[in-house]
């Protein structure tokens, strides 16, 4: 076979191996080298072998078969053409039986090169392993990115609908309000229209009878005298009392009460608008929740549920049911309001920036919360303090003073202390939630106060 192979790889023009191999259309490959001084200084360019016309005078490089001499030639001797199936230890280099006889190997040892690409084939693979690792964490990543990426869409999708329902709650409101002010202005000018129009008509019924009374005056003063004279005492007198009827007086409040329907008109908008919008001081961020956590659509109740399929984000809790709020506290006197209701597991406090997210054991943490009916306070390391005995908790208030290093916890029911942490705080910190029950923590709104300065 490698005799066959051999003459395979030789050029019929020069009968040596092929050097830039060129293929023509009949499919013969020769030198390229070869072929140009085969066909110098000739018209019709055939091929060498065959005669068959090859139109192209710069026929394209046979690639493949560049690659099969050099891969003879990197397994054959330069020196003297055998095939390299020996490896000098001494040296680190192939040979073949002829290189192994000569004085530049002799006493060296040498070993089937077969035995030695072995082993390096070996510590090749063991080479790759890492490599191999870090591929499987890269592919792993980026599926983890594509499935990112996904819920990126699905999260900006169900944002927007949440966002278009709010805007036509609010639209639908100030339709209604912008519909019953309007009704009240045209109310009113119907009204004021409707005395105006009545008091129009009891004036021109008075101007039609003055009117009257003087034509009738006037036409006596053409009459004869004997007439006149017949007339005169009923004419005065009744000329006399229409001049004693009271002269029309201006009408007051007959214009639109302008004022009354544009007066702080955005404002008191604004303040009836109340009963629709409410504000939490602390709002839930939904990208720290456990997987297993189930967050209301306005961010401000959380509680245990089924897991469902979100990212492993750097920033999400992976084992216990964590969630935190969305804005840090970096210094000042911040607090909040939770429904625990009846919940016998659960936690509520702070947590450092630089809590850890993953794994089992979250550090810098202060909170306090409830084990099986049992109250207790913790802070980082520290071992748990009983709170007991207390009354049930129902509510509870929790409030930071970050500069004074104090994190106070209240029952808002009785207004009474429950718990104090004294810490020197030098990180942000974030709200804390932690539940296992099906009810809902809850982050009670603050009463809204819509005042002018």
């Amino acid at each position: 076979m490698s005799m066959i192979l051999e003459q395979d790889l030789r050029c019929s023009i020069c009968q040596d191996t092929f050097k830039n191999p060129v293929v023509l259309l009949c499919s013969h490959r020769f030198c390229r080298s070869c072929l140009n001084n085969w066909w110098e200084g000739k018209i019709l360019l055939e091929c060498p072998l065959c005669k068959t016309c090859s139109p192209p005078s710069d026929p394209p490089d046979n690639l493949a078969m560049r690659m099969i001499v050099e891969a003879f030639q990197q397994r054959t001797c330069s020196l003297h053409g055998e095939e390299l199936n020996l490896f000098c230890v001494e040296d680190k280099q192939p040979l073949c039986p002829v290189c192994q006889r000569s004085d530049e190997h002799a006493g060296h040892q040498v070993k089937p090169i077969t035995e030695v690409t072995e082993v390096q084939k070996k510590e090749l693979r063991k080479t790759l392993e890492p490599l191999q690792e870090k591929l499987k964490v890269f592919k792993e990543e980026k599926e983890t990115l594509g499935h990112t990426a996904e819920h990126v869409k699905l999260q900006a999708k169900h944002t927007e609908g949440r966002i278009r329902v709010q805007f036509r709650k609010l639209r639908l409101f100030l339709q209604k309000e912008e519909e019953t002010r309007i009704a009240a202005l045209r109310s009113e000018e119907s009204k004021k229209t409707r005395e105006l129009h009545l008091k129009i008509d009891a004036l021109s019924k008075e101007v039609d009878a003055l009117s009257r009374t003087i034509r009738d005056t006037e036409e006596m003063l053409k009459a004869e005298d004997a007439s006149l004279l017949q007339s005169f005492k009923t004419a005065v007198q009744n000329i006399r009392q229409r001049t004693l009827l009271d002269n029309p007086k201006p009408v007051s409040g007959a214009l639109i009460d302008v004022a009354k329907h544009l007066g702080n008109l955005g404002f008191n908008i604004w303040n009836k608008m109340k009963h629709l919008v409410s504000y939490t001081p602390v709002v839930l961020d939904p990208n720290t929740a456990n997987s297993e956590l189930i967050l209301s659509e306005d961010l401000t109740s959380v509680r245990c549920g089924q897991k469902k399929g979100v990212p492993d984000n750097p920033e999400r809790f992976d084992f216990f049911r964590i969630v935190l709020g969305s804005e840090a506290f970096m210094s000042g006197t911040y607090s909040w309001d939770v429904e625990v209701g009846d919940d016998t597991d659960w936690f509520v406090g702070v947590a450092s920036q630089g809590v850890q997210r993953k794994g089992k054991h979250p550090s810098r943490l202060w909170r306090i919360g409830c084990i099986d009916g049992k109250y207790i306070a913790r802070s980082l390391s520290d071992p748990s303090t009983d709170l007991s005995p207390i009354r049930k908790l129902k509510r509870i208030r929790v409030l930071l003073d970050w500069n004074r290093g104090k994190l106070l916890f209240f029952d808002l029911d009785t207004d009474t202390h429950i718990h104090t942490f004294s810490h020197t705080f030098t990180e942000k910190l974030f709200p804390y939630f932690n539940t296992v029950n099906e009810s809902p923590l809850i982050i009670l709104p603050e009463n809204l106060c819509v005042k002018p300065n």
